[in-house]
């Protein structure tokens, strides 16, 4: 093939890929799509981690804790404290440790964890139960309204559904109470401020003020969620729970303003944790192989040195038993079984068998005149005879004393 043919059918295809390029190029779109690669492990091993980000970026200093061990370095003016994990292994010493450093000066928040027991007039959750503060399910306020507390006369701060003074009064509340848009929400509403804060606590639950000790409180339509009491010289703030400050609802509503304002002006503690796991717990957290790998070692430790050194020892033969052996064997039988006064009886028994066969009404002499007749036919010291005849100790005799006393009883015998 020529030059000028080949370079023809060239041109020919280049052309024919280019008017292809140009046909897919006019039908592309560009577009963006976001792709999802759900929370990073930090966020999945913290559910406070924006809350912290957030109070930092309000200039608050903010330090994470993971037990209560932080009291001896923690001061308690300038500081808030928010108890967010779980206390259901908290003790006495510790309830109190953490309310007397509150007294001083501090700022504590705690979750209420139990629901008030009527009948055993506590509900567990030491915190609650020393501040006097009852948690009840709101289903059980619908069921019996005459047993609803009575608010403070007059709150500080935060206060529940409180009306602007040119506001309507007592006639117009409950129709205003049927008519608000959010009873769901807990409102909080502040001084010189017209409207409130909204915060999404859970409705299910309600606080009371069993001393009436509380100075601010905060309600949704039917329960109060939030009560601040003075403790001493410090403050401390119960809710009924903390999930609003979690990552995933703390943007809701006005849930992340609500923990700047119970925080602002000081230093801030997320205690996660006031108590902690046991060694075995940890363990089988963090060490299950290695857990695994101790149990085989000891099992296998455990099996060589149970296992037997050498063949079984076969048993012996019946034909070279001799009497010797059976009567070996019958005696310590019988001492095992009957113990060492009852062989001795039997001996003391059979010399005075023989004596009676000797001398005739051997057995109702006195025990003087029957050692003295022993004496007499055996031709034995008198020492020797009191020795074998006297009564036996209730104490066990040693191994020496059991057989000198056998040798004494038998020579007797023998002299018979």
């Amino acid at each position: 093939m020529s030059l000028r043919p080949r370079f023809l059918i060239g041109a020919g295809l280049l052309l024919l890929l280019g008017l292809i390029a140009i046909h897919v190029a006019g039908r592309l779109q560009p577009y963006q799509d976001t792709i999802e690669h759900g929370p990073s492990p930090e966020v999945l091993g913290n559910p406070y981690l924006a809350a912290e980000h957030f109070l930092r970026k309000q200039g608050l200093q903010v330090n994470r804790a993971d037990g209560l061990e932080v009291l001896d370095n923690l001061p308690s003016a300038g500081n808030t404290l928010l108890l967010l994990g779980g206390r259901s292994r908290m003790t006495p010493r510790q309830a109190d440790r953490l309310l007397e450093w509150a007294s001083k000066g501090g700022h504590l928040l705690f979750i209420v964890e139990r629901l008030y027991d009527e009948k055993e007039g506590k509900s567990g959750d030491l915190l609650a139960d020393r501040l006097g503060v009852q948690q009840y399910e709101t289903r059980d306020l619908e069921e019996d309204e005459g047993s609803e507390p009575e608010e403070p006369e007059k709150p500080e701060g935060l206060r529940a559904e409180e009306r602007p003074e040119d506001a309507p009064s007592s006639q117009d509340e409950e129709t205003d109470a049927e008519n608000d848009p959010f009873p769901e929400l807990t409102k909080l509403y502040l001084e010189n401020e017209q409207a409130p804060a909204y915060a999404s606590f859970d409705t299910d639950f309600h606080l009371y003020d069993s001393q009436n000790r509380a100075h601010a409180w905060a309600n949704s339509a039917k329960a109060t969620h939030m009560l601040q009491l003075n403790h001493g010289d410090g403050l401390v703030t119960v809710v009924t729970d903390g999930w609003i400050w979690q990552n995933r609802d703390i943007d809701q509503y006005d849930n992340a303003w609500l923990l700047w304002y119970l925080t602002q002006d000081s230093a801030v503690t997320l205690l996660y944790r006031a108590e902690r796991d046991g060694l075995a717990t940890l363990l089988g957290q963090n060490f299950p192989e290695a857990l695994v790998a101790l149990a085989l070692l000891i099992a296998l430790v455990l099996w060589h040195v149970g296992q037997r050194q050498g063949p079984l020892q076969a048993p012996a033969s019946r034909a070279r038993r001799q009497l010797e052996e059976h009567l070996r064997g019958s005696a310590d039988f019988l001492l095992r079984r009957s113990g060492q006064v009852s062989l001795l009886q039997g001996l003391q028994r059979d010399i005075q068998r023989r004596a009676r066969h000797r001398h005739p009404g051997f057995e109702r002499l006195p025990v003087a005149e029957q050692w003295q007749v022993l004496g007499r036919l055996t031709r034995l010291p008198p020492s020797a005879i009191s020795q074998a005849m006297r009564p036996l100790p209730k104490q066990r005799l040693s191994a020496a004393d059991f057989t000198r006393q056998v040798a004494h009883l038998q020579t007797l015998r023998n002299a018979l």
